[in-house]
């Protein structure tokens, strides 16, 4: 009771009342006579305290809360302390000076109040923390602090310092801190090529109004500083406003439509320790951008990286100048060599096996001593080693390990189908080279390849095979030539990431297949490389028939299959996009302690951007994504809640395509 100050005095306070109720009733049993006299004299007591009620707990106020209270002396330096102070019972405020009076309580007395109504929100856990607790009160702003006593109801001396003045001007500081923008037409010579000058002109115009309106909202500055890119740099404060509106610019450039699809990217640099930082990290997340195909937007920050946009079809913007630039540089890194290691991703595909058989041949045709590092037992494309096996070239394939052994100072590690360290065959192997060269086609993601010899990074290509086969062709010397079994191997990668010439396919890809044909690919042989036993069809089916709708995706969760099984997920994945109304699907399977996940879509929803909330990343078209420790539950309400965000940012990205202002 003694920790409880308020209800103590309520306790003794209701004893009393009870107590003379008690007296009043005896008394009136006894002598009736006597309650004449004792009701008026009540109800004059009564009116003296109600009238002089208010008075009388000032006064108790002012004698307890007084800045001289003799034989305290903490109460004395308190109540003389200009900082405003009280002393907390519990959650009673039991005593406070002059200053937390008149500032705080606005003169009003709140002797025994509830320090929730006081001070809502104080929390004396934080209060105690080095940094204290941040309270705003009367339009001032506050850092508390405190020292509790022993226990939950024991005393606590509570200060407030206000600096509102300061937290204003950090808070002004960091809202007027400067991002930097970078953006770029999304391949403006291609778009413009077929154009008349006027019509060029008419279509720089309409990009040039938009971005000038919509930096006009902000105190910044946008320059054009080329034909297809411009700059700007505007203050946090209005960064923060375009990042909750995930940069609708990319919208409204969208639906310019002045006769060509126009599509922006857009790097950031933001909260960097100097404009120049800032501009460097904005030149990177342009980088990021348009390695992932372009139409959106990339924000780095100390923190790391974040996309937004990203929901259109990528246009083919090659030339064959690049390629055979890639080419020479490849042939010259390889001649340089005393051997060289290809490697795909984990899991490897006919793909990622199509195209490290490409660039054996090219290391073979040079005459320099190379392998393909692949785990037998964790790949999808045991159908293409078998038939390479059965032609006699089974010393080509080794497990990363005994390739590791191979390692010198001077040898080339070339990386196909991937450009993410943590999504590499064998970490250890490429950490172990110290020349890495890659060749993907998938967009570019956190965690890529850090300062490769040689980045042939190509995400409007349909497959890392049909990249091999252009720079096949411009590789000299006949020994380069890919044979027979070569070819098909190659065809195999580009047949599985089309699904058969029928999504993400260009004029290069059909040139690059008829290369191939040329080369003696025979077609029926590569579809046999595509069958799969009576055991595989069958946990195929399983997954199909156990799918759900949900929101225009098929979800299809299973528990772990057996072993040799995992080519039926991707398979799944397939066979659910041929369901009417399906316009993406997912199939979730059980791995161990994890969850390993399948996407597939036909174009209309972007699998990469939602597989990339779970930490994968692939394709528009065509992703994956490993999960560790997890449920298999919680993994499909992340995959569902990963949908679901992703379908609002569509719809909101076409309520923000309004037609152009005439």
């Amino acid at each position: 009771m003694r920790n409880r100050p308020r209800l103590t005095l309520e306790l003794i306070c209701a004893a009393l009342l009870a107590l003379c109720c008690v007296l009043g009733a005896v008394l009136a049993l006894l002598r009736p006579v006597a309650l004449l006299a004792l009701v008026p004299a009540l109800a004059i007591i009564a009116a003296a305290l109600i009238l002089g009620g208010r008075r009388l707990r000032r006064s108790v106020c002012r004698a307890v809360t007084c800045a001289r209270f003799e034989g305290s002396e903490l109460q004395l330096d308190l109540g003389a302390l200009r900082l405003p102070a009280a002393l907390l019972c519990g959650k009673t405020l039991v005593w406070y000076n002059e200053a937390f009076k008149a500032r705080l309580l606005a003169g009003e007395d709140a002797f025994l109040q509830p320090v929730s109504r006081v001070l809502p929100g104080l929390d004396l856990r934080q209060c105690a923390e080095e940094k204290g607790q941040n309270l705003e009160r009367a339009g001032r702003r506050y850092t508390a602090f405190s020292a509790p006593g022993p226990g939950a109801e024991g005393y606590a001396v509570l200060y407030l310092v206000d600096n509102t003045e300061l937290k204003t001007t950090a808070a002004e500081y960091a809202a007027s801190r400067p991002s930097y923008l970078v953006i770029e037409v999304d391949g403006y010579q291609e778009l413009v090529a077929d154009l008349r000058d006027s019509e060029r002109s008419h279509v720089m115009e309409a990009i040039n109004r938009t971005l000038e309106q919509y930096f006009a909202r902000t105190n910044g500055f946008l320059r054009r500083v080329a034909v297809s890119r411009y700059i700007a740099v505007v203050e946090e404060r209005h960064m923060k406003e375009m990042v909750a509106a995930r940069f609708d610019l990319l919208d409204k450039v969208r639906a310019l439509n002045e006769g060509v699809q126009l599509t922006l990217s857009i790097g950031v640099g933001r909260g960097g320790s100097c404009l120049k930082e800032c501009q460097q990290m904005a030149e990177q997340s342009l980088d990021m951008a348009l390695g992932r195909g372009g139409d959106q937007a990339a924000v780095k920050t100390p923190d790391g990286f974040e996309f937004y946009g990203g929901v259109t079809r990528s246009v083919e913007k090659r030339s064959r100048v690049k390629s055979r630039i890639l080419a020479n540089a490849l042939v010259d890194l390889v001649r340089q060599a005393d051997s060289v290691v290809i490697m795909g991703h984990r899991m490897s595909d006919l793909d990622a096996l199509g195209a490290a058989v490409g660039v054996l041949r090219i290391c073979k045709g040079l005459d320099v001593p190379a392998v393909i590092a692949v785990r037998r037992k964790a790949t999808l494309a045991t159908s293409l080693i078998d038939s390479f096996e059965q032609a006699g070239f089974a010393e080509d394939f080794i497990e990363p390990e005994k390739a590791a052994e191979l390692v010198t100072q001077n040898t080339l590690l070339v990386v196909v189908d991937t450009h993410i360290v943590n999504l590499l065959e064998s970490r250890e192997l490429y950490e172990k080279c110290g020349h890495v060269a890659v060749i993907d086609h998938h967009r570019k993601a956190v965690g890529h390849i850090e300062n490769p010899v040689l980045f042939c990074h190509e995400p409007y290509a349909s497959s890392t095979c049909e990249l091999v086969c252009e720079l096949l062709q411009y590789v000299p010397g006949k020994e380069t030539d890919p044979t027979p079994l070569e070819a098909q191997a190659l065809l195999a990668g580009i047949m599985l990431d089309t699904r058969s010439f029928a999504l993400h396919t260009g004029v290069r890809t059909f040139e690059a297949a008829a290369y191939l044909r040329r080369m003696g690919a025979a077609t029926e042989e590569v579809r046999s490389l595509f069958n799969s036993s009576l055991e595989e069809y069958t946990v195929k089916s399983n997954l199909v028939e156990s799918a759900r709708l949900y929101m225009g995706c098929a979800v299809s969760v299973s528990g772990e299959l057996p072993p040799g099984m995992a080519v039926a997920v991707p398979q799944a994945a397939n066979d659910l996009l041929t369901i009417n109304g399906v316009g993406a699907s997912f199939v979730a399977v059980q791995k161990g302690d994890g969850v390993n996940i399948s996407a597939r879509s036909m174009g209309k929803v972007n699998v990469q951007v939602i597989l990339e909330k779970l930490g994968g990343g692939g394709h528009m078209t065509m992703a994956g994504a490993q999960l560790k420790n997890i449920s298999l539950d919680h993994a499909e309400q992340m995959l569902c809640d990963a949908i679901a965000d992703y379908r609002r940012q569509q719809q909101a990205s076409l309520k923000n395509q309004q037609p152009a202002q005439p």
